[in-house]
Parts: C-alpha cells; structure tokens; sequence
C-alpha cells in the first residue's frame, strides 16, 4: 500500500537508504494489546489488557491526525484541508464506553483517554465525554472485542473472586493503566529505537541469583567469630529459610538492631519468592543513606547488572558503560530481578495518576516487597498506605515483609484521639522470629538512661566530652549545629544534617566509618540529626539522644555497641527544655507516648514497643490527613488527579538549590555550554540542598541565586555553604524537625 495510503502510528527516516520507515496504526495497536494482554494476565485480566491496547489508538485513523503525523516529519501530505485539532485519545475512550459502559465497570475509558495525560477524575472525563463525538470516519466494526470475555474474565478474576473491598477498585484501575502506558512505550520505543529496546530487561532471574546469596551468606559464616552475636544471626536465618515456604501474605522480622536483619530479610525474600515462582524482590527504604549502604552490599553480592537502585541521589553515570543504559530504562518500568528504592516512590506510585509514575506499578505484581525500618511510615498517610498494600496482597499476589527493630502496631483495629479516628490495620501479620528465641534479652548490649531535666547547650556538650568517641542524635538542624560549634576543636568532631547535600554527607558517613576502625584516631565526637539513626552501619560505645518517641530512641541505641566489642554501652536520653527547645508536632506526641508508660518498663521488650505504639496511635487526630478515602473509595466517584495531588508523603514546601560543593560548579558549567541532560540531573542532584520558598526569596532578594535554566536554582558563592556543617542559613526554619 502506498504511503498516503495508509494510517500511519509511528515513521522515521532511514539514514542511510534516506526511506522512510513505517510502523502502521494496526501494526502498533496489535503489538501494544500482545504486551499489555501479557502485562494484565499476571493479575487475572488477558482480555481487558489486549483490549485497551487494540483501542487505545485507534484516534489516529483520523484524516486530521495521519496530516499531522506525516507534516510533522517532514513527510508531504495530500491531504489539503485544514484542521482545527489533532488530538486522537478521546477515539479509542468513546469506543470502549459504547463497549462496554462506564461507572463501576469502567476499566477501558478513563485508561485510553488519559494513557497521554494522566487518569481524570470521573467528572472531568464524563465532560470530556460529552463534549466529543466519534467522527463518522473511525471504523467502529471490526474491533475484535468480545465485551462478553471482558464480563466473564471480570467475574472471575482474583478482584470479584476474593470478596475485595470496592474500595480497592482505584488500584486494580490504575494497574490496567500501567499495563497499558507501559506496553504503548515499549511498543514504539522497539520501533523508534530498537537498539534501546533491545538494552531493556534483565537476562537474570530470582533462580539465578539466590545461589549468589546463599554463596554469600555461608561464606561470612565460615569467617565470622564464635560469638553469641553471630550464632543468633545464624538461627535467626535459619528461622527465615523455615518460613519462606510459607503461602504468600503478610509477614514480619523483628530483630534488634545487630542481629543480621538485612541479610536475613533478603534470604528469606529470595526463597520465598523462588518457592511460589514470583518474579522480583522490591525493597523499600525510607531514607536515601540506608539505601546507598543497601545497594552497595546487595550489588556487591549479585552484581551492578542485577541490582535496580532507584532514588534521587543514584547518578547511573558512576555505573559501567555496558550497565549504565539498562539501568536508565530500567527505572521507568522496574523490569529488574531486585529493586533497590524508596517508601516515597513505592507509595506515591501506587496512588499517583501520572503515566511516568503509573508505569512500572504492574511490575510490582507477584513480587516480594520487603519495607525497611517500617517504623517510619507516616502516621497521617498510614490508613491508605495500609489499604494499598492489603490490595496489593489479595488482588495482586504480592506478599510484603515488615523489617524493624520497633516494629509497629500495624494490625487489628485502633481507636485514635476521637470517635471518628479509627485505624482499620491487616487482620494477619506472620512473625518469623518466635517469642521464645527472646532476641531482645540475648542482643541486649546497651543501657538506656533518662534524664528528663532540661539543659542547656553548654551542659549537655560538657558531658559528651567526657567521652571520646561519642555520637550525639538531636531533632533539629539547629540544635545540631549549636551543639556542633560548642564542641571543644579535640581530636576529630563531626556534624551530619540536611544543611549538608546529599554527596556531602555520605562522604561523612563513610569517614565515620573509618575513623572508628582506626585506632590511630582516639578522639571522635559527632553530633547529628536523626538522619543516622535508622539503619546507618556506625557504631559508637556512647550515644546521646535527645528526648523522643521510643522507636527513635531505640533506633538511636541501635547506633551504639552494635558489634558488641564492650560489655555493655550507654545511651543517654536528654531534654533542651533549659534552652526553651521545646518539643513540637510529631516529635512531641511521640515523646508524650514514650512518657506515659511506666518509668520502670523494660524499654526494649516487644510488649512495651506495642503499648508505645497503641498509646501514639491514640494520640492521633487522623490516619489520613489529606482524606485520601473520599477521592478514591468510591468506585463511582473516582478522583485520581487530586487523590494523586493530595497523597505526597514528604509535604513541603521546599525549593532544591544546587550548591558550591567539590564540582557542583563544573557540572553547572556543562549545563550552560550543553544544555540539561538527564546524566546532569541526576548528578546535580547529590549537591542540592531543600531550602523553605520565604528563605529561596531573601536569597533571591539578595542576588545570591542563580538560574541558568528555568527551574534550576544555583548557589555559587562558597560563603553560604560551611566544610562542616553545609548550608548557612541562621534563620527560623533551620529549626524544622528533620522526618525524612
């Protein structure tokens, strides 16, 4: 057929032969419904998987797209008239609503319409509906869509079979979403640039690689000492080898801090996965520090080339050539055996409307989620987080593994500070650990001590200078550096907070860490805010913390005689009330918690971490802040884009702003000779720093930014940021408590 002749999808020019090259709209549409058909099967829905994708184009058969398309290009068209729009995706959605309907069944419509744009609410889509009528050109016959299948599979798929709640209607709409945006790009993307395409995925399985780590684990096993610390690491994952041929649902693994749980919980995640054939281990951290140490140990095991680590501060670019691409693709749709990432971009996922955001959700089905530091999950986001994941686990074969030292009330049903306030948790929740292995009596290598009178700056650095090597844990930023500066300048002293960027302060970390095994430095003090205190691999005999909830206290002991190289160290819990730092918002209701329990408890038993727990959640005025159920429990009423604008984990309003720190300033010079790359993002992004929007406008005010390009904000002069102590802003909002 010749060119004009046909409805063209996708063309490019062939550079060598100087043709044109065509991919058909039915050649794509088939490709697309092949892939997402395969996506959607995973979870029960073939059928409304191909369907979407022999629809979702089929606005492009229209005179007014095929003359765009093809001027676009630069290929002529014969077609004179002139248009007034060229839009296509409203096609394929009034075809699938003359399908099959919309309200509860409207798994088609809302998916074709928005797979460019994002999901609408309903009633934006009801308008955009009615405001389009199919053009009489669109051959509406010949579909090969059966809307009798689409019923059937509907009835009997793990959605209707299971008795889900219809308030989990969103996710099993927005998982076609994924199915679909997802095989609409690699479709086009294995026509557009197929030598890309062919870079996609990863050759390795779950099989492959769960002989790495067993290699691993029984390797550290012959060279680690008899000691009593190493003979729990190995029954505690002798436990998790026991329960990994357990049925896929909830599971928990709590295990004082020095008990071997990240490698435990990886083992039993493997296995687990390996016994009921599921395809991926996704492993979900709350801050970017904890997982930089994660994915360096998990890719020393399996390899750079089986590891996905996905978060902000990862510049791919570090990686080896061969790896660098796959991995770049690779965090669009997460097409990897083992995925290294965070709370907030699991979670924001799973509830956003966005098509970059949406695209890799249908390969968290029939996966393994292991939640890091569970702890840390917000209290105001905690009841739809809760919902998601027993949606995930019942519709999509997902089983999830809570991993903490504190582990969290996260099951049952909770009364909050009012009537209204109800936490509806997950009715069953395995521990692998039994009571009777009694981990917090055996592991029990520090003593907790509280002094609940307040001090001041000067008398609480007089008492961690008694002590040589030493870390002080504070909640703000400017308690850390007030505490910092006070420190006499003896030995080695050192300061960690969010005023330091990203590159500085994992550079710290790292010289923290070789200063304690240095015995040629006798002297280390550092103070720092509450950064360190989940899952950062240091170890102090001495740790400060001022006063907190108990999972941040216990978080912070977890900090000292983690290898247990004295007999018993201390951690000694403080107020600043002499300084008039009172306690506020979350920090202080913790703490409140902590202090309603009986002064003589047993701090580290699991019974006392659930009073806490049930006394903090009692506290609580709301379990969703931003009312997440009204936009999306109600399947007829469905609000994606503002349930997808309200549900932020981290709510600030904070402006990024690149600092002068090492080569910040040369990569800003490749920006401004070459233009923003993706590779400079990504590396800009370990040298930013979060200021609050009225101190970006005194900067601004003063000339101290810079924006090369719109939405890029620089900070050149060296005099606002300190070697030590990062950013220098000695204003109010430095006093913000640092949460994430």
């Amino acid at each position: 057929m010749e060119i004009n002749k046909q409805f063209i999808s996708h063309l490019y020019k062939n550079e060598e032969s100087g043709e044109w090259v065509i991919q058909t709209n039915s050649e794509h549409q088939t490709g697309v419904a092949e892939m997402a058909g395969a996506f959607a099967a995973e979870f029960g829905f073939p059928s409304w998987g191909r369907a979407l994708g022999l629809l979702h184009d089929k606005g492009k058969e229209r005179r007014a797209f095929q003359k765009y398309i093809r001027l676009s290009n630069g290929l002529i068209s014969e077609d004179k008239k002139v248009y007034k729009e060229h839009q296509h995706a409203f096609v394929g959605g009034i075809l699938a609503k003359e399908l099959i309907g919309t309200g509860v069944l409207n798994l088609l419509v809302n998916q074709i319409i928005s797979h460019h744009t994002g999901l609408h609410d309903y009633a934006d889509l009801e308008e955009v509906l009615d405001k389009k009528q199919l053009p009489a050109e669109i051959d509406r016959e010949n579909l090969n869509i059966d809307s009798s299948v689409l019923i059937k599979e509907l009835r009997e798929s793990p959605f209707s079979k299971l008795g889900t709640d219809m308030k989990s209607f969103h996710h099993l709409s927005r998982m076609l979403f994924s199915c679909l945006v997802d095989a609409d790009r690699l479709d086009t993307e294995r026509f557009m640039d197929f030598k890309s395409w062919q870079k996609r995925g990863c050759s390795s399985t779950i099989v492959d690689l769960l002989p790495k780590l067993e290699t691993y684990i029984k390797q550290l096993q012959i060279t680690a000492p008899d000691t009593e610390v190493n003979r729990i690491r190995l029954k505690v994952q002798e436990r998790c080898v026991l329960a990994s041929v357990y049925e896929r649902g909830f599971y928990s693994l709590t295990v004082p801090t020095g008990g071997g749980k990240t490698l435990s919980s990886l083992l039993w995640a493997m296995k687990h996965a390996v016994c009921h054939s599921m395809k991926r281990v996704i492993i979900a951290i709350p801050y970017t520090s904890i997982i930089v140490q994660t994915a360096g140990i998990l890719k020393s095991i399996f390899g750079e080339n089986n590891v996905l680590e996905h978060h902000s501060n990862f510049n791919p670019d570090d990686l080896d050539e061969v790896v660098r691409e796959k991995v770049k693709l690779a965090t669009e749709n997460w097409d990897y055996p083992i995925i290294v990432t965070t709370n907030v971009q699991l979670f924001e996922s799973m509830f956003s409307n966005k098509p970059s955001d949406c695209r890799k959700l249908h390969n968290i089905v029939n996966s393994v989620i292991i939640l890091d530091e569970v702890q840390t999950l917000p209290t105001d986001f905690l009841q739809p987080i809760v919902d998601a994941m027993k949606a995930y686990q019942k519709m999509f074969g997902v089983s999830i593994l809570f991993t903490t030292a504190s582990q969290p009330v996260l099951s049952g049903l909770i009364e909050g500070a009012n009537p209204k306030t109800k936490f509806s948790g997950i009715e069953n929740i395995t521990e692998i650990i039994p009571p009777e292995f009694k981990l917090y009596d055996k592991l029990r290598r520090v003593k907790l001590d509280f002094d609940n009178k307040g001090k001041t700056y000067d008398e609480i650095v007089s008492e961690i200078s008694e002590y040589d090597k030493v870390l002080c844990i504070v909640n703000t930023r400017i308690d850390a550096k007030e505490i910092f500066d006070r420190l006499p300048d003896i030995g080695i002293k050192l300061h960690l907070s969010r005023m330091m960027c990203p590159d500085h302060i994992s550079k710290t970390i790292n010289k923290i860490k070789s200063l304690l095994k240095s015995e040629s430095h006798p002297v280390v003090r550092v103070v720092a805010t509450q950064l360190v205190e989940a899952g950062v691999d240091i170890d102090f005999p001495v740790v400060f913390r001022q006063e907190s909830g108990l999972d941040s206290i216990l978080q912070a002991a977890g900090r000292c005689n983690r290898e247990g190289k004295i007999s018993i160290g201390h951690t000694f819990v403080f107020s600043l009330s002499a300084e008039k730092r009172m306690l506020f918002g979350a920090i202080k209701d913790a703490n409140n918690a902590r202090m309603n329990l009986p002064s003589n408890s047993d701090w580290f038993a699991p019974s006392v971490m659930e009073s806490y727990f049930k006394q903090l959640y009692s506290r609580t005025n709301t379990f969703d802040k931003k009312d997440i159920k009204h936009y999306l429990y109600n399947p007829n009423e469905l609000c994606f884009e503002q349930a997808s604008n309200a549900f932020k984990l981290i709510d600030d309003d904070s402006v990024n702003i690149v600092v002068n720190w090492e080569n910040s300033m040369e990569l800003i010079e490749k920006v401004a000779n070459n233009g923003l790359t993706y590779s400079l993002v990504r590396q800009l992004a370990k040298y930013t720093v979060g200021i609050h929007r009225p101190d970006f406008d005194k900067l601004v005010k003063y000339g101290a930014i810079e924006d090369i390009i719109e939405g890029l904000y620089i900070l050149p002069d060296k005099k606002y940021y300190d070697p030590d102590t990062g950013l220098r802003l000695d204003n109010h909002w430095m006093n913000e408590v640092l949460t994430v």
